[in-house]
C-alpha cells in the first residue's frame, strides 16, 4: 500500500492529509481540535467526494451547526451552567469539553503497511480550572483496509489519584437533504435517555430493537437522541444517502453511549460517546453518568471505526 502525508496552512489552521493513494481513501486534519474536516474518497470521475457535512469548507456559515467532527474531552456535551465540581474543585468549561479549543501537538505519521496520524495533549496543555489532574490523551487517525479508525490513548500521571474522563467524536455526515438519508441500527437492547434543555431529565426508555431503520423521528434530532447500548451483539451501524450514493459503516464495538443529532440541516451526526451530559440536577464530575475511570499511572484505551463507500465503487 502507498501512503502520503503532506502539510497546508490554510485560514489560519494547520492541515494534515492523509491519503491512501492505492484506494483513493483520504482525510484532513485540523491541528486546531485535532478536528477531522475531511473524510473523502475518489469517485469514478477522479474528484474526491466528501462523507462529511462541510466537508473540507474552513468558511463560518451564516446558520446552523459549523462543525465537521468534534473532538469532546474531558466532558461531554455540556457542564450545567459552564461548570461543576470534581474532587471537591470547581471545574469550568464550555460545550464538549476542552480539547476542542486546543491546539494539539502533532505526535507524528506512520506508513507502515497501514497509516496514522497522531495527536498530544499533554497536562501543560490545559489549567487546573479546565481539568485539574495530570491526564494525557493522544488520538490516533490510521487508515487500514479502506477504514478509518478514530483511537483515544489516555494517560494518567496521577501516582495516588484515580482520574474520571468523558470522550468523543461527533462527525457529522453529509445528507442531500435531512429526508434523503436512512440510518440502519443492529438489533439490541437499548436504552433511551431524555435529555430536555440538553441536560438529563432522569427519565430513560428501553427499547428491544429487532434491527433496521432508526426507530426516531428525524423531528425528534435537534434533541439528540442518546442511546446507551446496554445488550447489542453487532454494533454495525450503517448510514446511507441514496441520492448521492455515499454511505458509510460505523463499527461501534466497546462504545457504551451513542447520540444521534442533527439541527435540521442535511446531514446526521453519529457520535460514539464514553459518558453523557450532565443532569438537571447536577451530579459531582466523578459521579457523572457513563464516566470512564483511569488508576493511578493507568491507562485507557478505546476507539471506533468508520468505513466510507460510494455506491459507484467497487
Amino acid at each position: 500500500m502507498k501512503f502520503s502525508h503532506s502539510e497546508e496552512v490554510r485560514e489560519d489552521r494547520h492541515l494534515d492529509f492523509l491519503t491512501d493513494q492505492e484506494n483513493g481513501l483520504r482525510i484532513i486534519v485540523s491541528r486546531l481540535g485535532a478536528e477531522l474536516i475531511s473524510l473523502a474518497r475518489i469517485n469514478e470521475a477522479g474528484a474526491w467526494t466528501g462523507f462529511l457535512y462541510r466537508d473540507n469548507d474552513l468558511s463560518t456559515p451564516s446558520h446552523g451547526w459549523g462543525n465537521h467532527a468534534t473532538v469532546m474531552g474531558y466532558y461531554l456535551h455540556r457542564l450545567k451552567d459552564g461548570r461543576s465540581m470534581y474532587r471537591g474543585r470547581e471545574i469550568k468549561g464550555g460545550n464538549h469539553g476542552f480539547l476542542r479549543s486546543k491546539r494539539w501537538r502533532f505526535a507524528g505519521f506512520s506508513g507502515e503497511g497501514s497509516a496514522s496520524l497522531k495527536y498530544r495533549i499533554t497536562p501543560e496543555d490545559f489549567s487546573p480550572v479546565e481539568y485539574p489532574l495530570r491526564v494525557g490523551v493522544d488520538l490516533i487517525y490510521k487508515i487500514e483496509l479502506n477504514t478509518l479508525s478514530v483511537l483515544f490513548e489516555f494517560r494518567n500521571h496521577e501516582t495516588e489519584l484515580t482520574a474520571h474522563v468523558a470522550f468523543g467524536l461527533h462527525p457529522g455526515f453529509a445528507a442531500t437533504a435531512l429526508e434523503s438519508f436512512h440510518l440502519q441500527m443492529p438489533k439490541g437492547f437499548y436504552r433511551r435517555y431524555f435529555s430536555t434543555g440538553n441536560y438529563l431529565s432522569g427519565e430513560t426508555r428501553d427499547i428491544e430493537f429487532p434491527g433496521g431503520e432508526m426507530p426516531f423521528s428525524k423531528n425528534e434530532l435537534p434533541g439528540s437522541v442518546i442511546l446507551e447500548l446496554v445488550d447489542v451483539r453487532r454494533r454495525n451501524f450503517s448510514y446511507v444517502d441514496p441520492p448521492s450514493g455515499r454511505w458509510v459503516t460505523l463499527d461501534l464495538t466497546g462504545v457504551p453511549y451513542v447520540t444521534l443529532w442533527s439541527d435540521g440541516g442535511p446531514f446526521l451526526c453519529i457520535e460514539p460517546c464514553w459518558g453523557l451530559t450532565d443532569h438537571h440536577e447536577q451530579r459531582a464530575f466523578e459521579h457523572k453518568q457513563g464516566i470512564q475511570t483511569i488508576s493511578p499511572g493507568g491507562e485507557l484505551h478505546a476507539s471506533f471505526s468508520m468505513a466510507p463507500q460510494l455506491a459507484s465503487c467497487d
